[in-house]
């Protein structure tokens, strides 16, 4: 009976492939959710990111990963050095990689706009149901905020017919009242932040909102990356001291 139920919950989740992740948001993200993960430069919102396609890619989702900073190749380098190889999967198609470079194109928020519409009705005309864009601050830049609204619209209307997005966003790339209606249009919002350990600096992600989790959602994760290693969960008592 027990193992049933867990079984259906994990159906019915995006998992990131790490117990105490999934833990701190009540077994993991729910899924048909839009998901905002936020932080500063070097906070580890790719690495997260990452840590989601593996954990996605083991259950059996096939996912696809826009990316405005790496190419296929330097991304499936980049996995296998943190123990998140994928490159089986994604040799056999259940994983997509889209880089994103915009070269050659008018920065005005016209083209912005038209490129965001773009991006959508690519991710509706796709078969994969879990969707990553990593990040959204390069297509926002130079776009107007209510353009930027619609788009999370958009995509929320993806989300409500089955597609599971994820979306990455620097802090400083907007004003904070933006910043407000970003998040509350996102079913889940996970903020990611650096701070100082002893003499080194760890990851802290802290679970902000995770609407239809199935368990209470915990609060705070600590977490370093190591190379060959990947991502190393630290314990509440180490990082507090």
């Amino acid at each position: 009976m027990i193992d049933n139920i867990e079984e259906e919950i994990k159906k019915s989740i995006l998992s990131s492939g790490n117990s105490e992740i999934d833990k701190k948001l009540g077994e993991g993200i729910p899924l048909g959710s839009l998901t905002l993960i936020e932080g500063e430069n070097d906070t580890g919102k790719s690495v997260l990111c990452q840590q989601f396609i593996y954990g996605g890619l083991r259950q059996g989702h096939k996912i696809a990963y826009y990316s405005t900073e790496n190419t296929i190749k330097s991304l499936l380098m980049q996995m296998e050095s943190l123990s998140l190889d994928v490159s089986e999967f994604y040799a056999w198609g259940y994983f997509r990689v889209f880089p994103v470079h915009l070269e050659g194109v008018d920065w005005t928020p016209k083209q912005m706009k038209s490129i965001l519409t773009l991006v959508s009705d690519h991710i509706k005309s796709i078969r994969e149901n879990v969707i990553m864009i990593d990040s959204l601050t390069m297509f926002t830049t130079y776009s107007e905020e209510d353009d930027i609204l619609e788009f999370l619209t958009r995509l929320k209307n993806l989300c409500d017919r089955g597609k599971t997005i994820m979306i990455t966003l620097h802090q400083h790339a907007f004003k904070e009242d933006t910043l407000v209606r970003i998040r509350s249009a996102c079913d889940c919002h996970l903020f990611l932040k650096k701070e100082q350990v002893g003499d080194r600096y760890v990851s802290v992600l802290e679970v902000s909102k995770i609407r239809g989790a199935k368990k209470t959602t915990g609060n705070i994760v600590s977490f370093e990356v190591q190379p060959g290693f990947g991502l190393k969960i630290i314990p509440i008592s180490q990082a507090q001291t």
